[in-house]
């Protein structure tokens, strides 16, 4: 067989061009810093003689700045044509005239309030989980661009570490582990001593859990593209020493927590700390029951894969996540939520139903049909705390919804919310047996855990860390950019999602009256066509997040030369206290 260079390959070739599109974006951004950088050196100069001019001010020009900043500050008393005399409204006409100076094209949001008490050291902890997060959303979303371009152009390379069957787990388990998780953890460290008033037990237990999890997310990706793999299922295909590292972590943190709440001031243990310790215990039970293989074994594997891929994202991603915003709602909307009842009415019902649902992914297969009825019916049980959870979130918006739009943070959760109840009661209906058969094995699946993992999770993280992030570093991002980001992710998700499932509505009834499998795979093209346009919407709006992120944490110092007459007397006046 001909031997053939690597860069010879399409896809190869694709790969780099994804990888340079952040590179050629970081460069063109160094060399702009690199403009400023000179542009600073120049306005120092600049503000060394103008220093020099301000010393030398004689009596006679300040004296004449003071005149003209007198003339500057004169203000109409507004009763010129009227008088001093109060004015009669008897008939109600007198009313408030607000004027706008500048025309503005963009609505101004509300900015955000500096959290105060905030220690240095958990700060820097938080942001560091927050970018590492980031990264890992950067890079498993970029592999997922390319498998979803792959899906238009198959056979755009030949490359073992670039098959499909290889990168596909690298994109889930990097946004699973590497994105949600690390930024699940980071918000955690600063919702768990907040709701407890009392300082984190650890900071250093924090860094550990970070290293932890980074590290087997690194060593995951590699194993997984050489071909390294638990030869399990979805979602598990981490090897066990690879994982024990992520369950350490955990662990770890879990234990660091336990020691925050239980040194709280209140006695009661806030809502969002019964979600954030549950969510711990289960991925810790979850990850244990997957891994020993003792269970391994002929429809015991079936079983135990139905309930670790259905309750890793239900019980880790969506309860952790649900706990999150039982603080962070109230504390955007500056008030309370709207029933606590509620709420622990959907944490326990959520407990009690999701641990069910797992092998309604396997109807009409060699499970005992009694277990299929249970998932089933564990499904339709799911109504109430999805119901209960979003009643709960609306009502707490009710009175407030005016904040929505004045704020840039808003937005994301409430298209979580929107998502949180939609997605998930599709769920419900997609565990139905008429429904199954039509839709399960198409692509039907992989648009409902978009609709669930990104419409929910990742729309929830962003608008938790466009919160969090302004208060601790005192930056915001600018708010055409988050707007960008947020459409960005929205109109690309939905571009994503709706083409996937009514194509996959039509595959499923063409199986269903017999039709030739390349017949349906003929049918599907342009709607994965449309799930690459959409992908790319989304990888884009990442990138941007990315960069939002970067201004919120930079450090900028920003040199500007008075002009005017008043800003010139008032660095006068704290140039002289600063030589005096």
């Amino acid at each position: 067989m001909e031997s053939k260079s690597i860069l010879s390959e399409t896809g190869i070739i694709i790969t780099i061009i994804l990888v340079l599109i952040p590179l050629i974006v970081a460069s063109i951004i160094i060399i702009l810093k690199a403009f400023a950088a000179f542009n600073n050196v120049i306005k120092r100069k600049e503000l060394e003689k103008f220093n020099t001019y301000l010393k030398r001010l004689s009596p006679e020009e300040a004296l004449e700045l003071e005149q003209r900043q007198k003339e500057l500050e004169f203000n109409l008393k507004n009763n010129e044509l009227a008088g001093d005399n109060p004015p009669q409204d008897s008939k109600g006409l007198i009313s408030n005239v607000s004027e706008i100076a500048t025309l503005r094209f963009i609505e101004q949001k509300k900015r955000s309030q500096p959290r105060p008490n905030i220690e240095p050291d958990l700060t820097k902890m938080i942001l560091w989980y927050i970018g590492c997060a980031i990264v890992w959303l950067l890079f498993g979303t970029t592999v997922g661009e390319y498998v979803g371009i792959k899906f238009v152009t198959p056979d755009i390379d030949s490359f073992s570490w670039l098959s499909f069957g290889r990168l596909r787990p690298v994109h889930t388990n990097a946004v699973f582990w590497g994105w949600s998780s690390l930024a699940m953890m980071g918000l955690a460290y600063y919702v768990v001593p907040r709701v407890s008033n009392v300082p984190i037990f650890s900071i250093k237990i924090g860094y550990w859990t970070l290293g932890l999890i980074n590290a087997s997310v690194v060593l995951g990706s590699i194993c997984l593209m050489a071909g390294i793999n638990n030869s399990g299922g979805e979602y598990r295909e981490y090897i066990w020493p690879i994982m024990l590292l992520f369950g350490i972590g955990i662990i770890i943190s879990l234990i660091n927590f336990f020691k925050t709440i239980a040194n709280r001031t209140s006695k009661e243990i806030y809502v969002s700390n019964w979600y954030i310790i549950s969510a711990m215990m289960f991925v810790i039970v979850i990850a244990v029951v997957a891994y020993v293989p003792t269970w391994q074994n002929g429809l015991g594997e079936t079983i135990v894969q139905g309930y670790y891929m259905h309750q890793g994202v239900g019980m880790w991603f969506m309860l952790f996540s649900l706990g999150l915003m039982y603080y962070f709602l109230p504390q955007q909307l500056n008030k309370p939520i709207y029933s606590y009842s509620l709420g622990i009415l959907a944490f326990w019902t959520q407990i009690l139903f999701y641990t069910l649902i797992g092998t309604h992914h396997f109807i009409f297969s060699s499970i005992p049909w009694w277990l299929q009825t249970i998932a089933i019916v564990g499904s339709v049980g799911m109504i109430i705390p999805v119901v209960a959870g979003t009643t709960n979130f609306l009502m707490t918006f009710k009175g407030s919804w005016n904040k929505i739009s004045g704020s840039y943070t808003l937005p994301f959760y409430l298209i979580g919310i929107i998502f949180y109840f939609t997605g998930s009661l599709q769920g419900t209906a997609e565990a139905f047996r008429f429904t199954n058969l039509a839709w399960h094995f198409t692509d039907f699946t992989v648009a409902h855990s978009h609709l669930t993992m990104y419409g929910i999770i990742a729309f929830m993280l962003w608008g938790f860390i466009y919160t969090i992030v302004p208060r601790l570093t005192g930056r915001e991002p600018s708010q055409i950019l988050v707007g960008a980001h947020f459409w960005l992710a929205f109109i690309g998700l939905l571009f994503y999602t709706f083409p996937l499932m009514y194509g996959s509505t039509l595959k499923g009834l063409m199986w269903m009256d017999g039709a030739a499998f390349i017949d349906s795979v003929t049918l599907m093209a342009p709607y994965w066509l449309w799930r690459a346009i959409g992908g790319s919407l989304m990888w884009i709006s990442h990138i941007i997040f990315a960069y939002n992120f970067y201004e919120m944490v930079s450090k900028k110092e920003k040199i500007e030369i008075p002009k005017s007459a008043i800003e010139i007397l008032k660095a006068k006046s704290e140039l002289d206290k600063k030589t005096s």
